[in-house]
């Protein structure tokens, strides 16, 4: 009779497996949304649908299930937090889930979403909601699918079966408690910013800036923070993204805009921050929990914490300031630091979430997470979403988006059948907060270190507490661990309000 470890090594096969082909779909996912031919959408669509199946249909396997009920009793489920006790917890989680879904249901989110994100593009280039509404509604109606097939608590709602895909344990009310409670104070801060006397000058910033110097820029800076292009690339692409397909393949993209600076230097930041991240998960695991990601919010947090904390902070371009005027003399030879500074610290209500500054960010992502749980509750009909994007929008921000293309349309996510993504965003903010301020705590001066250029103490610092941990501890409980606390808001607003009362002289 075979023993607990015949058991356990059999079941990290079968699910090695399975992700191993997901990996597979994830290169065809990548290469459609960077050198593809848009021809070829209709075939890419059922050559997703066909692996998403497949993998869906192994990572679904009895002998799976069998295995679970075989070692839960054994030394390999024994132990607070071991490698097998985690890998065990979270492959039934995932099993569990996942074989509540029907091939079929499977099959037709991947088919129906690689579609729609070609129409998306389509219908954001021409600003024409009306030719994706369709396609918003099979997807709902697929989600809402979903959600009941997984299931919820009696007194939660069908949001919560989407949100646990992305944000394990987590609750819409929970996060709607916590977002009320940021909201409250983040509202009197943009006012105050709002009526500020001091107000940065941000034509710098609509300077030209040719794309190749842009490039070397951004490359260097990824560089320098801590991605390794020996294992990663960066492309371009209309949305940008990072993919992580194994061990020694993690690709970046961003996108240029030739009269903009910060929306590509920016961009390639946040997703050097997820690319290292994917490089810090241990490479050994792969396939299994432990080589996994623990949660997306906490995957945000290290691309928001690199972006903003880091790549905004005064201290950053006191080493990079010089490079920057050395590639782009015409734009930036006559700036001042403290001016370039400001300028991309700037605090203002726009329309674009991923261009949006600090201090609004969060209430792009609330607007999404309410309209999100809306339409799978059934309350808005998706073709009534710009009319309740536009009102909560103006609401919001005492502006109204001109162009769907710069409300409704302008995110991809939800062509892509990405219900419950969105809000790990803002946790992953208040999370990045609370990580760097531990990290300071334990490191010491950050900023020192990044004015010499010295980025890798803190980078060591993640990979010690969070990357190589992978889904051993849940998104709550690592934050705890590595902070000594719960989830708060208020490292957040610290670092907000420390750095724009000092720049805004408020």
């Amino acid at each position: 009779m075979p023993d607990p470890k015949t058991h356990y090594d059999e079941l990290l096969t079968l699910v090695r497996k399975a992700e191993l082909l997901g990996s597979c779909g994830a290169v065809l996912g990548w290469d459609r949304e960077t050198y593809m031919p848009p021809g070829g959408n209709e075939h890419r669509a059922n050559q997703l649908s066909l692996l998403a199946g497949v993998a869906h249909e192994w990572s679904t396997s009895p002998k799976i299930g069998e295995l679970l009920d075989q070692l839960a009793d054994s030394e390999f489920n024994d132990g607070a937090e071991s490698d097998s006790v985690a890998n065990i917890r979270e492959i039934r989680r995932t099993y569990e889930r996942s074989r509540k879904l029907p091939q079929r249901l499977v099959e037709e989110l991947s088919r129906v979403t690689a579609l729609a994100q070609q129409h998306w593009a389509e219908a954001r280039q021409k600003n024409d909601f009306a030719a994706f509404a369709p396609w918003l509604s099979q997807i709902v109606k697929l989600k809402q699918e979903e959600a009941a097939a997984v299931g919820f608590a009696e007194n939660g709602e069908p949001y919560d079966a989407l949100l646990d895909e992305y944000e394990p344990g987590a609750e819409s009310a929970d996060v709607a408690s916590v977002f009320d409670a940021l909201r409250t104070e983040l509202v009197p801060l943009l006012d105050a910013i709002k009526g500020a006397g001091r107000q940065p000058d941000t034509s710098l910033l609509n300077r030209h800036y040719p794309v190749d110097a842009q490039a070397v820029l951004g490359r260097e800076a990824a560089t320098a923070i801590g991605f390794d292009f020996n294992k990663g690339r960066l492309d371009v692409t209309t949305h940008p993204f990072c993919s992580g397909f194994g061990p020694g393949d993690c690709r970046l993209t961003t996108r240029y805009d030739p009269d903009f600076f910060s929306s590509a230097f920016f961009g390639t930041l946040h997703e050097s921050g997820h690319g290292m991240y994917e490089q810090g998960l241990p490479g050994d695991a792969f396939g299994t929990p432990l080589g996994s990601s623990v949660s997306l919010g906490i995957h945000e947090s290290q691309s928001r914490m690199w972006e903003n904390l880091v790549g905004r902070g005064l201290s950053f371009w006191k080493h990079f300031f010089p490079r920057a005027q050395e590639l782009f003399p015409d734009a930036l030879g006559n700036t001042l630091l403290d001016q370039f500074h400001f300028a991309v610290n700037a605090v203002s209500p726009s329309f674009i979430r991923v261009e949006a500054d600090e201090v609004t960010y969060n209430l792009h992502i609330m607007l999404r997470f309410d309209l999100e749980r809306d339409l799978i509750s059934g309350r808005l009909p998706p073709e009534e979403v710009p009319t309740a994007w536009n009102e909560r929008f103006t609401n919001d921000f005492g502006i109204t988006p001109e162009t769907d293309a710069n409300g409704c349309l302008q995110d991809v996510h939800w062509s892509a059948g990405l219900f419950g993504y969105f809000p790990t965003y803002a946790l992953g903010n208040m999370y990045a907060a609370q990580f760097f301020e531990a990290a300071e705590d334990k490191i010491g001066d950050l900023q020192h270190q990044f004015a010499k250029g010295e980025f890798q103490p803190l980078l060591q610092w993640l990979r010690q507490h969070i990357h190589q941990h992978g889904r051993r501890l849940s998104a709550s409980r690592l934050v705890e661990v590595v902070t000594g606390s719960t989830l708060s808001n208020t490292p957040l607003m610290n670092q907000l309000n420390n750095r724009f009362k000092t720049l805004y002289g408020i």
